[in-house]
């Protein structure tokens, strides 16, 4: 349950792109992006910080390495011909009922962690952000990866559980009932918005 908000929280949401949205999800699509426009909007009224993340993996080190379960393929040739198939289908962009503003940042990254080598960070930092509300798709991976990194960095973490979803349900109720209230404070967009009002 959340408690506060810092003054300076930033919400970050993960991976809302057609790729992941359009694959089958434990909650529906709708509702976690619904829930993530009411978070955009109610933080750009506040004048808080609007992160939108989104992933192309392709290239990255990790895609090269052994894996039992592997998404995307290992070799060079491979690669090419998923990302111009995966360019061909839209799976990058940010789906359209989100629409960036200026003052937005958008950080592609290449990990599970929306911090590793994309400069997310220094930009939280030039803003003085302590805290951020997180969301997104999947749980169990971008938006736990990115929680775990940020809890390394020292900020103060605010799940939205109902702005986030995963392919699986286990993973899902695994990273919201062991992972994140470890790392963090959970609670419902409508609880974190009430709150984001309150704050100062």
């Amino acid at each position: 349950m959340i408690t506060t908000l810092d003054n300076n929280t930033a919400l970050v949401l993960i991976d809302l792109q057609k790729g992941t949205l359009n694959a089958q999800l434990v909650h529906p699509a709708k509702g976690v992006l619904a829930n993530a426009i009411k978070l955009i909007d109610a933080f750009r009224n506040e004048g808080l910080p609007v992160v939108i993340v989104h992933v192309n993996p392709l290239g990255a080190p990790w895609t090269k390495t052994r894996k039992q379960v592997s998404m995307i393929p290992a070799d060079e040739e491979g690669q090419k011909a998923a990302e111009a198939k995966m360019q061909e289908d839209g799976f990058f962009t940010i789906v359209p009922e989100i629409v960036l503003q200026p003052g937005d940042l958008l950080v592609t990254k290449k990990t599970w962690n929306a911090f590793f080598e994309t400069g997310l960070h220094d930009e939280l930092q030039k803003r003085n952000v302590t805290g951020i509300v997180l969301g997104g798709v999947s749980t169990s991976v971008g938006v736990e990866g990115t929680a775990r990194a940020a809890s390394e960095l020292g900020y103060n973490i605010t799940l939205a559980s109902d702005a986030t979803t995963d392919r699986i349900a286990s993973a899902y109720e695994h990273s919201v009932h062991t992972i994140f209230p470890r790392i963090s404070e959970i609670d419902t967009t409508d609880a974190i918005i009430k709150m984001l009002a309150q704050r100062k």
